[in-house]
């Protein structure tokens, strides 16, 4: 049977709860002060009334002008919106009134279930939101009057029609357990330093996206970023290759990269990661293949005068709008954030995405519990979307042992090209060769690298260089040729 839904007012909550909430049913929006519970709720009711629909706010915590004070704030309507206050006040929680809210016939008080009864039946809402909910722990002598309160108190909503959001005070000291077992859905929001997660752990009769999605909370109002799901987009692509404009490089790896793939460029600093990647991204750019550099590492100044310097047409491709560099810096983004960034380039038709590097991936976002997990899905959800992808990773060990990367993401790639420093008669040398091409044939021999005036130069194979596997390359006595230039990244 195909539920009915109606939206949070928040699309990427929607998109969490695979497609808003269920229309009858009710969801305790909990977390510690300060996370945004009342905002979720304004947002909740504000979307009612855009909808037609009746929205009813029982207010138990902030005097009403606060309230409408914060939804000013986020330009939320609340016009149409029936605000019901039921904040006990100082003469309310006296001893002998505590019972008041579920045992009225035995005290001599106005019974606020009686109260929230009448203005149910008068306004008939679509929508409640009782905020917060917790307040009514306060009012009754024991958690056995706490519990069958509200669950009467819920399934009187619910047989009136209404989709109800109870927001709850949680944190370390303070539990709701009891609350989450008798409700439909639980959404709990996190703040852990400067980042912010929302994650669901119950939502009866119906799927969600499972794990943390970050959100925000500024002056543009309140956005949640669902996690990207690998597969979410899928896309037939061309059974194509996209070409370096290195002719040897493209020979290296058996005619290019094919389109789709996910390449790993991998190495120690200054062996020509990036370089090597922007000539890529360019190449593809020229042939109207629109793509976009997130740089991690890296001002995109220098980016652009290293490739004026080497001859790499870049700053045309960018000027003609095939080609785009966006800088993250350390701290600016949360991973939901940069995985927002990253579904927009795809929904822009962005066909080639490079992220340089791994290691800045993993030490400038906030909010990453396993950087591995993160860079893993991003690549995965590229992949299923057809967007060809270069992930620049630097190997801490100029010489020496070999590592194909230090990320442990080296299953993630379709291609694996590596980058190294070689000793040569007392001089470092760069060469390259492929690990693997999984969608094709290539090369398994080495052939030098140079970085010159005139752009990347790959030399022919070298059979000479042996044990750069093993971390200790030798070379037979066979002439190299002249090194033109000091070496670049």
């Amino acid at each position: 049977m195909q539920l009915s839904r109606l939206s949070t007012g928040v699309a990427g909550l929607d998109a969490v709860l695979d497609g808003g909430l269920v229309r009858g049913r009710n969801v305790l929006v909990r977390g510690t002060p300060g996370a945004g519970k009342t905002i979720f709720g304004l947002y909740f009711l504000s979307a009612g009334i855009a909808a037609d629909e009746r929205s009813l706010y029982v207010n138990l915590g902030e005097p009403q002008a606060y309230v409408e004070e914060t939804a000013d704030a986020f330009d939320l309507q609340t016009e149409g919106i029936h605000f019901h206050n039921l904040s006990p006040t100082s003469e309310q929680f006296a001893e002998q009134e505590s019972y008041d809210v579920f045992e009225s016939a035995e005290v001599d008080q106005p019974d606020f279930i009686d109260s929230l009864r009448t203005v149910v039946d008068e306004v008939e809402p679509d929508r409640v939101l009782l905020d917060p909910i917790t307040e009514f722990r306060y009012l009754t002598s024991d958690e056995r009057q706490f519990r069958k309160g509200i669950l009467g108190l819920l399934d009187y909503l619910k047989d009136v029609g209404a989709t109800v959001m109870l927001t709850s005070q949680a944190g370390e000291t303070v539990t709701d357990e009891d609350l989450q077992f008798l409700v439909d859905g639980v959404v709990s929001l996190e703040v852990v330093q400067d980042s912010r997660a929302v994650q669901v752990s119950k939502f009866r009769g119906s799927s969600f996206r499972r794990g943390k999605h970050f959100y925000g909370i500024d002056d543009e109002g309140l956005t949640v970023w669902p996690r990207l799901v690998p597969g979410e987009v899928e896309r037939s692509i061309e059974d194509e290759t996209l070409s370096s404009g290195v002719p040897e490089l493209d020979s290296l790896l058996g005619g290019g990269i094919d389109r789709g793939t996910v390449t790993i460029l991998s190495g120690p600093t200054g062996a020509g990661k990036t370089t090597t990647g922007v000539q890529f991204l360019t190449e593809a750019a020229l042939d109207k293949t629109e793509g976009v550099l997130f740089q991690f590492e890296e001002a995109e100044r220098t980016i652009r005068k290293r490739a004026d310097a080497i001859g790499i047409p870049l700053r045309t491709v960018i000027e003609e709008g095939c080609l785009s560099i966006v800088e993250i810096e350390p701290d600016e983004y949360t991973v939901g954030e940069f995985e927002q960034l990253i579904r927009e380039a795809v929904d822009d038709g962005v066909e080639l995405v490079m992220i340089d590097g791994t290691q800045g991936f993993k030490q400038n976002l906030r909010g990453l519990e396993d950087p591995t997990a993160a860079l893993l899905r991003v690549g995965r959800y590229l992949r299923s979307a057809g967007v060809s992808t270069i992930l620049v990773n630097e190997v801490h060990n100029i010489t020496g042992d070999f590592r194909a990367t230090e990320e442990r993401t080296s299953n993630l790639a379709d291609n694996l090209v590596f980058l190294r420093h070689v000793e040569y008669r007392g001089e470092l040398r760069k060469v390259i060769g492929a690990l693997k091409m999984r969608t094709s044939d290539f090369e398994h021999s080495l052939r030098e690298l140079e970085i010159t005036t005139d752009g990347i130069c790959v030399g022919d194979p070298l059979p000479q260089l042996r044990g750069i596997l093993t971390g200790t390359p030798d070379w037979e006595e066979t002439d190299l040729p002249e090194d033109t230039n000091g070496g670049q990244d």
